[in-house]
């Protein structure tokens, strides 16, 4: 990754920030809040990650005991 692509992201990043600030200042209440089922999303994506890595990394540990015999 460039230089140049670095600095693009972190300005989409900066701007996207900025303006969740902006919503959450605004006095709305439900303005850049997470609902509970983005929370639960969340919940369950993390979940599902572990799980997938713990898989993984049985795997993983079989497949190195056959290529170092």
């Amino acid at each position: 990754m460039s230089a140049d692509q670095r600095i693009c992201k972190v300005r989409c990043f900066i701007g996207r920030v900025h303006a969740r600030l902006t919503a959450v200042q605004s006095g709305d209440s439900d303005s850049g809040a997470l609902s509970l089922e983005w929370v639960a999303i969340a919940i369950v994506l993390v979940a599902a990650a572990l799980a997938l890595a713990t898989f993984l990394s049985g795997k993983l540990g079989a497949l190195e005991s056959l290529i170092g015999s």
